[in-house]
């Protein structure tokens, strides 16, 4: 889902981007970059939708799927920051925001007294598993995908996005292709060519992580 910063407006349903334009007769690289905007735009919309209704913004829908993730033992404001790729004092309002909702609270980090980490309510909590369920709109678009159609897209997109990590453009995620216990392409089977060392066991894929618990840097 994406998100931008606290007080900015919905996108107007059906809105044009002109990044069209820019890509007009150029390669498949460009065009690609339109496809992803396109996607990013009904998202983008998709987010106010489901939001919305429940007093919230993007960015704290966010923020509040980003606590849920990091689970029990909460996150310091530059953490949530990073993850959404925001400056600390746009998560610091969204934050603010949240705890006024009675959604977010704060505590002592048992790594550091002096520091604060945020944790979810357990209304937090509630909404937080409820804004995680993808809705139809998105369910329906990757169903139209065969199962190497589905597993050739997330590859791809973990590259990009693993590009952009390398470049310092957006925080680190706990993905498969950059977890210590990855191995790529070690299986003869076409099907299931990688091997998860935690696990033990090969996989393909359409099983590539984004978000691993498990995850540890190589």
């Amino acid at each position: 889902m994406t998100v931008g910063p606290v007080g900015e407006q919905p996108p107007a349903p059906g809105g044009a981007t002109d990044v069209d334009g820019a890509a007009r007769g150029e390669g498949v690289g460009s065009r690609t970059l339109v496809a992803l905007s396109k996607l990013g735009l009904a998202l983008r919309e998709q987010a106010w939708r489901d939001a919305g209704p429940r007093g919230l913004n993007p960015t704290q829908a966010q923020s509040l799927m980003t606590l849920a993730r990091v689970g029990a033992a909460g996150a310091r404001l530059s953490t949530v920051a990073d993850h959404l790729g925001v400056s600390a004092p746009t998560a610091s309002d969204s934050l603010a925001a949240l705890a006024r909702k009675g959604l977010v609270e704060k505590r002592p980090d048992p790594a550091d007294r002096r520091a604060r980490v945020l944790t979810l309510t357990e209304e937090g909590r509630t909404v937080a598993r409820e804004l995680a369920e993808w809705p139809d709109l998105l369910l329906e678009t990757v169903d139209v995908l065969s199962a190497e159609e589905e597993g050739v897209l997330l590859r791809s997109l973990l590259k990009m996005i693993r590009e952009l990590q390398v470049r310092g453009r957006i925080a680190p995620s706990r993905m498969c292709v950059t977890c210590r216990y990855f191995r790529p392409r070690v299986h003869d089977d076409p099907e299931a060519p990688h091997h998860c060392d935690f696990v033990g066991l090969p996989f393909g894929d359409r099983e590539l992580r984004i978000d691993c618990v498990d995850h540890l840097d190589p």
